[in-house]
């Protein structure tokens, strides 16, 4: 009874191990970061940054929505299918006229079996741009590029 009973424990144990090691099923979303940090920009820089999604499952990957936290942050997410194995990519871009932190998400939704719904961040800190004003306070610019001390 005891050599039976041991048979059956190896025998479940090798079906759970091999069960464990199967690709996932349908599309699995899987980005090469969560977060991106812009540290410190400057205020006017270039505030683009890009993530990367990799389809790691079996069946197409379809994203059929990013939607940024607020209308300072600008996702662009490509609509065509990201085939098993395939990789695509979704630009952000923050709108770097405010100056103070930048705390932003942008949320993903697809047909991911893993995550429908995918949430990345972005991140840093906005700082005043120097224009040059020999007192050291940044200036605003004219329309016509003539400096102002407003």
């Amino acid at each position: 009874m005891k050599r039976f009973f041991s048979t059956f424990i190896i025998a479940f144990g090798l079906i759970a191990f091999v069960s464990a090691q199967e690709v996932a099923n349908g599309p699995v979303i899987s980005l090469d970061k969560t977060t991106h940090d812009y540290e410190t920009i400057t205020q006017g820089g270039n505030g683009a940054c890009e993530f990367t999604v990799t389809n790691t499952g079996t069946e197409p990957l379809i994203i059929s929505r990013c939607k940024g936290s607020c209308g300072c942050t600008v996702p662009k997410c490509d609509k065509d299918p990201i085939m098993p194995g395939a990789t695509s990519a979704i630009s952000v871009k923050y709108d770097t006229k405010r100056i103070g932190p930048i705390n932003k998400s942008v949320t993903i939704t697809s047909n991911a079996s893993n995550e429908p719904t995918k949430v990345i961040r972005i991140k840093g800190r906005v700082e005043a741009a120097d224009l040059g004003a020999p007192s050291g306070v940044p200036v605003k610019q004219r329309a016509t590029g003539a400096p102002t001390n407003n």
